[in-house]
């Protein structure tokens, strides 16, 4: 469930030659693109549908701080993604070398052969100008565009040469049921200063959204239990202020809250990595 990183040499370039192996990306980029954009549609129409009572089912991811009981049972939603889909990291000299703002979305389009008006230039141009909004207040925000662009910025926030780790959800035993009943079984709380989220954003290469924001949060790693099977070590985090979230965010519908009167917590998918600071 966790991966820490540390000075160690052979560790690093190890998971870095992981990582940055890359396929002919121009070559491959429509498949890709269909699937990060698929996903990012479902968001999308979820957000843009809060006015209906059905819950959809990728929104199983929210609870609030009294639900981490061990024994407590509750409806979770766990994603799943075939990992051979999905985009690489480019090597930093590359990603640098390519244009990285909504401004250059024509150039970009013409780069990797895709159409204007096609749905992954409209997810291309989204995550551009997810990147590169202006920050909220409190809030902290990088996209990363390259596995060593990722590392710089945990050393910037942690401190130079820090040691951090990876949070993340892994499916320990498979199952095919993405929504179930889950039993937990484990909870154990992450005490830390500061800690970051990161997000993979529909792009032809790998792009990760990172923030955190000030304010009061707890971070868990909790095993749940599957009713139909599978078990999941979780990554999760409860935001305890909420007063200055939109009104119309998702999590206030499916907990029946508003902001600032409950906390609100989630699960992170297992494609979404937490940056943590080690000792």
């Amino acid at each position: 469930m966790r991966l820490s990183i540390s000075s160690c040499t052979f560790i690093l370039f190890t998971l870095l030659f992981s990582l940055i192996i890359q396929e002919n990306y121009a070559r491959k980029i429509n498949n890709i693109m269909e699937v990060e954009n698929s996903d990012h549609e479902d968001q999308h129409n979820s957000h843009k549908n809060h006015h209906q009572n059905q819950l959809e089912p990728e929104l199983n991811v929210f609870f609030v701080p009294t639900d981490l009981k061990i024994g407590k049972i509750m409806p979770i939603y766990f994603s799943k993604k075939d990992i051979s889909t999905t985009p690489k990291f480019l090597p930093k000299e590359d990603s640098e070398k390519l244009p990285f703002t909504p401004k250059k979305l024509p150039l970009l389009l013409d780069f990797f052969s895709i159409p204007k008006d096609s749905p992954q230039a409209k997810a291309m141009k989204y995550t551009l100008d997810q990147c590169n909004f202006e920050p909220m207040e409190g809030e902290t925000k990088f996209c990363a565009t390259s596995l060593e662009s990722l590392f710089d910025f945990a050393n910037s926030m942690f401190g130079p040469n820090s040691n951090f780790k990876f949070l993340t959800t892994k499916h320990v035993t498979e199952s095919t049921i993405p929504l179930q009943n889950y039993t937990i079984t484990k909870v154990n709380k992450i005490s830390v200063p500061n800690a970051f989220g990161c997000h993979p954003m529909p792009y032809p290469y790998a792009v990760f959204y990172c923030h955190t924001q000030k304010g009061d949060a707890n971070l868990y790693e909790i095993v749940v239990e599957g009713e139909n099977g599978g078990v999941v070590e979780a990554a999760a985090i409860c935001h305890m202020d909420t007063s200055k979230w939109d009104a119309d965010h998702v999590a206030f519908r499916v907990l029946n809250t508003r902001p600032g009167k409950s906390p609100v917590c989630h699960f992170f998918p297992p494609d979404n990595l937490v940056l943590v600071p080690t000792p």
